[in-house]
């Protein structure tokens, strides 16, 4: 039975078949589980949804019951326009043109005013500090309490002893809170001012009308602050530092004979960008400055470029008015650019940008230095794909190519309100057309707008008019406002308060009860012995100041310690985290940097984490691993994907990724050699080949290969289809080395690796496109260029071949190219080419196909005449276009399937895989599209091929319900029904069915509306992953809301840019990635740091560390109040409660400051229950914080009972003593003082409170020792100290006290009987009911755990002094004669090897790493426990003998302890240092020079040649041997393809002294062996090193 059933409305009639393809018949949304079926499914979703988008806007909705309101859908329209109409007044932006009386005050100046450009993302100004951070502090219970309490003592009746004193707890911590609180504030602020700060230049001398003339505020007026006109201080120190810099240009400017300053550096105009430079150049920038840039006569001086305005400016006169420029118009001609500070930008001022400049407000473009009036953007820091955004300017404005121009324009732009929607913006331009008067008006969109926090790329310069500024931009209406975070502990800290408050209350009331009616009775000793006690006359008075009274005595219950303390340890905290060495990135120069220190326990309790894509899980680099070409693939590369797959299969026999990167290497020369030897590549760059296959080399070289002709037609048409620009960044020295820029960094990496291959895109003028094809330069004519766009999933080229052929070449998905092939096409190139293309998707890698067909002029012809109809159709103009387009790409041919790898950041899949088996779900909020989304789920194991995936594509509200409710059904059918449980958060890995939700942006939005959000959340908690696809910033952080606040999740949110800001505010943690996106979300975060590997330390370790400290301090904590408080309450029954005190009040005083402070502290800031590497090894333990287990109400009220009970025993043993007898000190003084009583019954509370700490502490370290024995100990101490002075409550304790042995027997036995039931509590649980990090903990003390995890034992770290010495670690700086010693003279004993425990490879020799090497253990090492090689082994011992490796160092060659030469004798064989191997160049050998190993006959009287650098042992004849010698001398080398060419069918084996797997890591076996002459033969008595090392049987690799 289904889980949800749904209603049929008569609004999805239309649609009906549409709607239900994704869910089968019982109403259960269909899924997928592969990479490459997942891609297909989204595709087709998204052309479900343009099918009904498409039929709606044709007219079938009158089966609908209500009409929907039409959007216009634009290329990038992601995540869908608002449902609601924006809200707000829409705003008038005037140029040059007077605004209407209506819009003016009475002096002319505008009535609206508009927000600064200034932004500010910090919390405090200097102004709001004080009481916005008083306010946040007293949210706290505590502290509100504290104040009372403070207030209280100030009256004398109450008899607190110091109400001075009783201030200073309150204010420290105040003024620490304040001060962190103000240091956390202050480095946001820097980085505002930095961003506020940055440069840009606007048109100066020129007025705008949209802002007042004088727009200072009353008191500037007042004081004469900056008037109008005045250049600030910061403007003026921007222009004479840039001037300082040398970056005046002196301008002439076109038809005049004036010449003015530019302020844009010299290196940094414009200059010609492909075939761009055809278009007109704004060249340089003019300003004028009085200040600090007076006119000089002088020469024009141009920094670069390809001409000047002289160029393509005509005379004034000659030049017709086009658009909204009015060449009729007089100017003054004063308008110059001029450099300024962004904050110093208002609404209406017009600013030009230049390429690679970030946008510093929202404007609307004017004009572009394209002829065809187009500018590019990168929105990565906005909505994070990584793809540049075509942006084009307004028509009527795009003739603006100087200042003068601008002064000629005059429009008005009625522009809607400001709103955070990143896709969608409308406004209108109206204009009165100069040469016929002509009212007029121009629609401008969001293609006509450039947003915030994009950077302008690939076009020289761009005018622009600035429409929204600051607070309005739209960037920083999808941020929010820095929020104040506090931890989920400190919250649950309130009500732990509030019980304790509640109990203080009712202690004092008993108190105040109690003592009111023992004061009304008239028949007591009281009346004789306690005259003018009382406060007054009213014994019902007397009880209320006794209730105050006692409030004041018993106030330790609430502890403000607690605070300070809690201050203290978190700051602590802070500083370990900085300071964590595996969490510094060095290409950075960084390191974890906590910014809010508050929150560190938060990190032990995340069950989700949301993450960006770009720049966060990826490098933003994309490599050419494969491609499949005429049905044969090609590549030898393998994917982080492939890598995860293979490890959760069980492969063991994959290589390590070391070995495969020496592998590849090999197999890249071995490409590079082969092409080289067929032809000449000017413009190759071999380093950054990553499409490796030597079997593509030869295909091409092979002139008899059918192959070859398909593989020269496939790069051809990578080197042609593309809108890839090429530029050349130093002509001169470097003419044939080419930079590609491109829209998207897909499209450069196709043209990058057609360009080493061999197929290089050259140049592409307006009329052709020039590459080489193999060395021969071809050139093509460009006829149209159809685009790629999120709709059409495809781009095509149509050009004229150099043989005058029309030829299109078509690439995209594969979906969408295999509709479109020829209806004969070859069936078997099909499936192959799917075949391929599976698997390349399925290993994480992104495909594209790609394909091409012949036109006849005919075809071509009428195809142009339609295409041009549909670009200058009036409406449905994309429609139009569309339908064109398919007109042409039809009946294509399949050349064959690029497949790209979008890396990753290192160590992303590892991370993923840890933070899953701790039991966090992790889900990926991107602004990318779906395809890429997936791609890269697959790639970093987020998505595996055992999920099941549902795909959630709807593009109205009930088509969403329809789906969710079906996913909801389909984990129904599965799992049965959603569990709310608290107790079971946190999943584990594998023990169900995992399933998995895609959902993009429109879906989201649908989702996220006030009936569907419970059931999208419902659906999405219960899978191990979601993926959101083109979601804006706000979208994102109303995802993080909903799962926090609807799941009561603690939530992380990690990116890198400022679309991650929002959903880094909202999150309970926000990190972010210092990288590539700038510092906007660094700087909104609570922890930045490098990459996101190093989340895994921080939650895993740190977090889980400080999740526990911090509870087992705030448990620790109440207890030692309460046992402190409840004793003296106890002594309140035996003085008729009249609030006499029992301790001294210096003890009061010192309690919590002194003597019980410092063990909490210490416990909260250094406790470890488990190591480190051992919490990293077993990420399961983390999942107690994820339920919340180490701090819940059940732990704080056990901890309060045993207080409580220890309170009783610390009093009442030492007060049935004092029953007994009054017992006399060696003195004579008798022990009968409240003194007496008041300090045994503080010494035993004290010295319990410590030892209670120190028994719950898991980490003893000197620290831990020192200050929980020195508490106590300094106690004892105060007590000697404060009896030395004269006072009149305590004179002579310590001689009376600690001379009789009734005080000590008394304290021991209190503190034994106190702690007892805790001891054997703790002892039980851990050994009959352990939890798991017991069991971990015992594994690491007294089990094998170190062993398995390669952590040396301390008494290990002692040994191997010898192996200390710096040969060991160093052992590459050898010197010819320690090596060329002769044997027979000085014989040494043999030094037992480095035990081989596995068959894993080392990365150095052990020897260097101090180990102890242990022949015995050798023999474990090499068998299993089947008595069998280990599989790498078996390996080994199948190579031939002519493999085995020299290895150029050993531990056979360590000297003797004596000063004496080392005896050894050596013979070197000589290779030719000519000969080529299959490495161009030598591995690393550290300290080793880089020229060849040279080998050769030699005799004690020969020596070395000049060019040798090194030598090896020579040949040993063999002997007969064990079993186990004959696998001592394992040597590991690369499997036997890659030697092949380098090994001879017989070889003398060589003396190889300690040629153990180490041996691989750092000797170059690049030698010869058919080069080997057999040396001298040594009997086996001869020398120990012979009959040691020396072996006959298989010599392994």
């Amino acid at each position: 039975m289904s889980f949800f059933r749904r209603r049929t409305f008569p609004e999805d009639i239309d649609t009906d078949d549409e709607l239900h393809d994704a869910v089968d018949p019982e109403l259960r949304l269909r899924t997928v589980r592969t990479a490459a079926s997942t891609i297909a499914e989204s595709i087709r979703t998204e052309q479900r949804v343009e099918r009904r988008k498409s039929m709606r806007k044709k007219g079938s909705h009158f089966f609908r019951r209500g009409t929907e309101k039409r959007r216009t859908d634009t290329a990038d329209a992601g995540a869908g326009a608002p449902a609601a109409p924006i809200l707000g007044a829409r705003r008038n932006v005037y140029v040059n043109y007077t605004p209407p009386l209506d819009e003016v005050d009475h002096n002319g100046d505008p009535i609206v005013r508009y927000v600064r450009n200034k932004v500010r993302t910090s919390k405090y100004t200097i102004v709001t500090f004080i009481p916005k951070n008083l306010y946040e502090q007293f949210r706290r219970v505590a502290n509100l309490y504290f104040l009372a309490l403070v207030i209280v003592q100030v009256f004398s009746i109450f008899g607190a002893p110091s109400p001075q004193t009783s201030a200073l707890p309150l204010l420290f911590i105040l003024t620490v809170t304040a001060i962190k609180d103000g240091i956390e504030d202050y480095r946001r602020a820097v980085l505002d001012e930095e961003v506020n700060n940055s440069a840009v230049t606007k048109l100066g001398n020129w007025r705008n009308v949209n802002q007042p003339k004088d727009p200072r505020s009353w008191y500037e007026k007042l004081l004469g602050i900056n008037p109008p006109g005045k250049v600030t201080r910061g403007v003026r120190k921007l222009r004479e530092r840039e001037a300082g810099e040398g970056m005046e240009i002196v301008l002439s400017k076109g038809g005049d004979e004036r010449t003015s300053v530019s302020t844009l550096p010299v290196n940094d105009s414009s200059s010609e960008m492909g075939f761009y430079g055809a278009g007109r150049k704004l060249e340089d920038i003019q300003s004028v400055d009085s200040h600090s840039y007076p006119p000089q006569e002088s020469k024009p001086t141009w920094g670069g470029g390809s001409g000047s305005l002289n160029a393509y400016q005509q005379s004034i006169h000659g030049r017709s008015s086009v658009g909204v420029v009015d060449y009729n118009k007089r100017v003054s001609g004063l308008a110059r650019w001029e450099r300024t500070l962004w904050k110093k930008l208002e609404v209406g001022d017009i600013v030009l940008l230049r390429e690679n400049e970030q946008v510093p407000a929202d404007i609307v473009v004017l004009s572009t230095s394209d002829a065809d009036n187009m500018c590019y953007l990168e929105t990565k820091n906005l909505d994070g794909e990584t793809n540049l955004k075509p942006r084009k300017s307004v028509k009527a404005t795009s003739s603006i190519t100087s200042e003068e121009d601008l002064e000629r324009i005059s429009f008005v732009l009625d522009s809607e309100p400001p709103h955070a929607n990143l896709y969608l913006y409308h406004a209108v331009l109206r204009y009165k057309d100069p040469s016929s008067g002509e009212e007029k008006q121009e629609s401008v969109g969001i293609n006509e707008l450039l947003l915030r926090g994009c950077t302008l790329r690939n076009t020289t310069w761009v005018i622009g008019l600035v429409v929204f500024t600051g607070a309005d931009t739209k960037i920083m209406l999808n941020g929010g406002d820095t929020p104040s975070k506090r931890s989920k502990i400190e919250k649950e800290t309130n009500f732990n308060v509030v019980v304790n408050f509640v109990i203080l209350i009712l202690m004092c009331l008993a108190s105040g009860i109690l003592s009111g009616y023992l004061d009304s009775k008239a028949d007591t000793s009281a009346r004789e012995y306690e005259q003018g006690a009382d406060p007054t006359s009213s014994y019902i008075l007397n009880g209320v100041i006794t209730f105050v009274s006692c409030l004041i005595a018993f106030q330790n219950i609430v502890p403000i310690s607690l605070y300070i303390s809690i201050e203290i340890v978190k700051t602590i905290q802070a500083f370990f985290i900085s300071q964590d060495i595996d969490m510094y990135y060095k290409p950075l120069d960084a390191a974890c940097t906590p910014k809010t220190w508050n929150i560190s326990d938060d990190l032990g309790q995340i069950e989700y984490i949301f993450s960006d894509k770009t720049g966060t899980l990826t490098q933003n680099v994309m490599e050419f691993q494969k491609c499949s070409v005429n049905g044969v693939a090609y590549g030898e590369g393998v994917t982080e994907a492939q890598r995860g797959a293979d490890k959760r299969q069980g492969k063991v026999d994959a290589l390590d990724p070391e070995e495969q990167d020496v592998q590849l290497h090999i197999l890249k020369q071995r490409m590079l050699d082969k092409m080289a030897q067929t032809f000449k590549n000017r413009y190759a760059q071999p380093d950054h080949l990553t499409l490796v296959s030597p079997k593509l080399a030869e295909d091409l070289a092979d002139r008899s290969s059918p192959q070859r002709q398909h593989l020269i037609e496939f790069f051809r048409a990578l080197a042609v289809c593309h809108s890839v620009l090429s530029e050349r960044p130093d002509p001169n020295r470097q003419p044939y080395r080419l930079e590609y820029k491109a829209e998207s960094p897909d499209e450069a990496a196709l043209v990058a690796a057609a360009r080493d291959v061999g197929f290089p895109f050259v140049h592409r003028a307006k009329d052709a496109i020039h590459i080489e094809v193999m060395g021969q330069p071809e050139r093509y004519i460009p006829l149209q260029m159809l685009e790629f766009n999120s709709t059409r999933k495809r781009m095509s080229v149509i050009v004229r071949n150099p043989q005058g052929q029309i030829v299109l070449y078509c690439k995209g998905a594969d979906s969408v190219i295999y509709e479109r092939l020829a209806p004969d096409h070859d069936p078997e190139l099909k499936a192959a080419t799917a075949r391929d293309m599976e698997a390349f998707a399925n290993g994480g890698l992104r495909t594209l196909c790609i394909a091409y067909r012949y036109l006849s002029e005919q075809e071509y012809m009428d195809w142009v005449r339609t295409y041009e109809a549909a670009t200058n159709a009036i409406s449905d103009r994309d429609e139009e276009i569309d339908k064109a387009n398919e007109q042409i790409e039809h009946s294509l041919r399949i050349l064959g399937a690029t497949a790209l790898e979008d890396k990753l950041q290192e160590g992303v899949p590892e991370a993923i895989e840890t933070l899953h088996k701790a039991g966090i779900k992790l889900w990926i909020l991107t602004g990318d599209k779906v395809q890429t989304a997936i791609e890269i789920g697959f790639s970093c194991n987020l998505l595996k091929s055992d999920m099941e995936i549902m795909i959630l594509s709807a593009d109205s509200h009930e088509a969403a319900r329809l789906q969710i409710e079906g996913g909801l059904n389909k984990i129904a059918s599965v799992l049965g029904p959603p569990s709310v449980n608290a107790k079971q958060r946190g999943f584990v890995p594998g023990a169900q069915a995992a399933f998995a939700v895609v959902i993009d942006g429109d879906t989201l939005r649908h989702s996220l509306s006030p009936d569907l959000k419970q059931l999208f959340l419902t659906l999405s908690t219960q899978c191990e992953t979601v993926v959101c696809c083109r979601v804006s910033p706000a979208q994102k952080a109303m995802v993080v809301n909903l799962v926090k606040e609807g799941r009561n999740a603690m939530t992380l949110s990690i990116g890198d840019g400022a679309n991650d800001v929002a959903m880094i505010q909202e999150a309970n943690i926000g990190c972010g990635l210092l990288g590539h996106e700038g510092s906007q979300a660094a700087m909104s975060a609570d922890y930045a740091f490098g990459q996101f590997r190093y989340l895994t330390k921080l939650l895993l370790v740190h977090g889980r560390w400080s999740y526990q400290r911090v509870a087992d301090m705030h448990a620790n904590f109440f207890y030692k109040n309460v046992i402190w408080t409840f004793a003296m309450f106890w002594f309140m029954i035996f003085n008729s409660f009249d609030a006499t005190y029992l301790y001294q009040y210096t003890f009061i005083l010192l309690y919590n400051l002194v003597f019980t402070s410092l063990p909490v502290i210490a416990l909260g800031a250094f406790d470890q229950d488990i190591n480190a590497k051992a919490a990293l090894a077993f990420p399961q333990l983390y999942i107690r914080g994820i339920r919340g287990l180490e701090y819940t109400r059940l732990k704080f009220w056990m901890y309060m009972l045993d207080g409580l009970y220890q309170s009783v025993v610390v009093f009442f043993i030492p007060y049935f003593v004092w029953t007994l007898d009054i017992a006399v000190s060696w003195n004579g003084k008798t022990i009968e003082s409240l003194a007496d009583f008041g300090t045994t019954v503080s010494v035993a509370a004290i010295i319990a409170a410590n030892t209670y700490v120190g028994i719950n502490t898991h980490y003893w370290t000197v620290i831990t020792w020192v200050i929980v024995v020195g508490s106590s100990v300094v106690m004892l101490v105060w007590i000697a100290i404060y009896s030395a002075f004269p006072s009149v409550d305590f004179v002579d304790e310590v001689v009376i006290l600690f001379g009789e042995v009734t005080f000590w027997a008394c304290v021991l036995i209190s503190v034994v009987i106190a702690l007892g039931p805790r001891f054997l509590v703790k002892f039980y649980k851990t050994s009959y009911m352990p939890l798991d990090k017991d069991i971990v903990r015992e594994m690491w003390v007294v089990g094998d755990l170190k062993d398995r995890l390669g952590i040396k034992h301390r008494r290990e770290r002692k040994k191997g002094k010898l192996e200390q010495t710096p040969i060991f670690h160093q052992p590459h700086y050898r010197s010819e004669s320690e090596i060329s010693q002769h044997d027979e003279d000085y014989p040494t004993p043999p030094i037992p090897r480095t035990p081989i425990t596995d068959g894993s490879p080392r990365p150095t020799a052990p020897l260097m790493a101090g180990e102890s090497p242990r022949p015995e253990k050798l023999e474990e090492g090499l068998y299993d426990q089947r008595g069998s090689p280990t599989p790498s082994l078996r390996a080994q011992a199948s190579a031939s003998p002519s493999l085995q490796r020299l290895s150029y160092y050993s531990v056979s060659g360590i000297p003797a302890p004596s000063p004496l030469p080392e005896p050894n004798r050596y013979h070197a064989y000589t290779r030719n240092s000519a000969r080529s191997t299959a490495y161009q160049t030598e591995p690393p050998m550290s300290a080793v020079s880089h020229s060849s190993v040279t080998y050769g006959p030699s005799s004690p009287t020969q020596s070395a040649p000049p060019s040798a650098t090194l030598q090896v042992p020579g040949a040993r004849p063999p002997r007969s041997t064990t079993p186990a010698e004959q696998y001592e001398m394992r040597v590991r080398s690369p499997s036997a393809d890659q030697w092949a060419g380098h090994t001879s069918p017989h070889q003398t084996p060589v003396h190889t002294p300690m040629a153990t797997e180490d041996s691989y890591a750092t000797a170059y076996d690049g030698y010869d062996p058919g080069e080997l002459t057999p040396g001298p033969h040594h009997e086996p008595e001869e020398s120990w090193r012979s009959s040691t090392y020396s072996y006959s049987g298989p010599h392994a690799l």
